[in-house]
């Protein structure tokens, strides 16, 4: 009989075919292995190369900035001849300048308005406030009292309490006292003698009265009364050449606003329809150097409140030095253009300044010291300068109203 190899052959195939599927997977690790050793070495190369590109960006915007950075500047009168004109400054070649002696005015842009009137007026008589003891009169919300006051606890004064017959002066409503004390008080008239009620907060400052009851003694002193737009009220208390009744006045405020909207606007047309053709460089540069000291004089001021840099002083995105010198620039030539306006119109409106006369009007209204100071602190072609704007402002203002 013969032998059956059946099983055996089948077993060496099995075999084999384990082999080869073993032989299979390790060509495929084996090519694996070499693809993430390929990925990783561009991948290195690729990080190299970014890095490579971020040290050159780096450096070139530190070149960049180092080129860009202004350096301050104290001297205001730089650049300005002895009569506040900018030094070498040709209007006909810098300027396309704005037809300035026919400017169309819209009315309704610059007429006062009701409100604007009545709030100058009312702020006028609130200032003239007087304290008053009629025993008519009742306390209300968000009028100023004076009051006195002594505060105890379980009958006993403490520290602070006591306004040891001084008066106080209080706003209802202002949240300057604890709890609802000034709210207590309300209703009440000059004369009388109120027990106020309050508990001071559990984290009050003082130990001795935090989270504690107390009454207050209060006596009722004054309200302050406001008065009333009256012609004795004019007569008596606003001094306005020409103005002696309640209607003057309020004719005088009205013109006052109308007077200072027709200004602004002004200003601001003559500016903005004007063309730049070309700045004067050297005086940009300065410019820009005395701005600079005034933010870096802005920011010794507001350190104290956390601002370290320049750009902290700035609108929101101006965040970084670079971004602080670029918008710097923007800033430099807006302050050169106007005064390069201001400038071609003086010209060529023919108009003088007498600067004897500037330092005599202002020796008489402030002092020969101040005057002095002024020179000494601002140099004599700055305050020319400032005399040209306002000589043109002046004389734009008789055109227009």
């Amino acid at each position: 009989m013969a032998k059956d190899n059946t099983k055996t052959n089948t077993k060496e195939t099995a075999n084999i075919s384990k082999s080869k599927a073993k032989r299979e997977e390790r060509k495929k690790e084996v090519a694996k292995e070499r693809r993430q050793k390929r990925t990783a070495k561009i991948i290195s190369i690729a990080v190299a190369a970014a890095l490579v590109a971020v040290i050159a960006l780096a450096a070139g915007k530190s070149i960049y900035l180092s080129a860009l950075r202004t350096t301050s500047n104290t001297d205001l009168g730089a650049g300005l001849t002895a009569d506040g004109k900018i030094e070498g400054f040709d209007a006909a070649k810098s300027l396309t300048l704005v037809d300035y002696a026919n400017i169309s005015v819209p009315a309704d842009e610059v007429a006062a308005t009701d409100e604007e009137v009545e709030e100058d007026i009312q702020s006028t008589l609130e200032s003239h406030k007087e304290a008053s003891t009629d025993t008519t009169l009742e306390i209300k919300d968000g009028d100023e009292v004076n009051i006195d006051y002594v505060g105890t606890i379980n009958g006993v004064e403490f520290e602070g309490g006591n306004s040891n017959g001084e008066g106080y002066d209080l706003t209802i409503g202002s949240g300057s006292f604890v709890d609802d004390f000034e709210q207590q008080l309300i209703g009440h008239k000059p004369g009388e003698n109120v027990t106020v009620q309050v508990t001071f907060p559990e984290d009050y400052d003082g130990e001795e009265v935090a989270g504690k009851d107390a009454d207050f003694a209060v006596t009722i002193n004054s309200i302050s009364v406001m008065p009333e737009l009256t012609d004795t009220f004019v007569a008596e208390n606003i001094t306005e050449e020409g103005v002696s009744t309640a209607e003057e006045y309020r004719a005088f405020v009205k013109n006052k606003f109308y007077e200072q909207h027709l200004e602004e606007y002004l200003t601001n047309y003559i500016v903005e329809n004007t063309t730049v053709k070309s700045y004067p460089s050297s005086y940009l540069k300065q410019i820009r150097a005395t701005t600079k000291f005034n933010d870096e004089s802005m920011l010794q001021y507001f350190s104290s409140y956390g601002m370290t840099n320049l750009w902290d002083l700035r609108d929101d995105e101006i965040d970084d030095e670079l971004s602080y010198e670029q918008e710097l620039r923007t800033r430099a030539k807006d302050t050169a253009k106007s005064l390069m306006v201001y400038q071609a119109i003086f010209e060529d409106a023919g108009l003088t300044l007498d600067m004897d006369a500037v330092y005599a009007e202002m020796t008489e209204e402030n002092g020969a010291d101040y005057v002095a100071n002024m020179k000494e602190s601002y140099g004599e072609a700055y305050i020319a300068q400032g005399q040209i704007r306002e000589a043109v402002t002046d004389y734009l203002m008789k055109l227009y109203k």
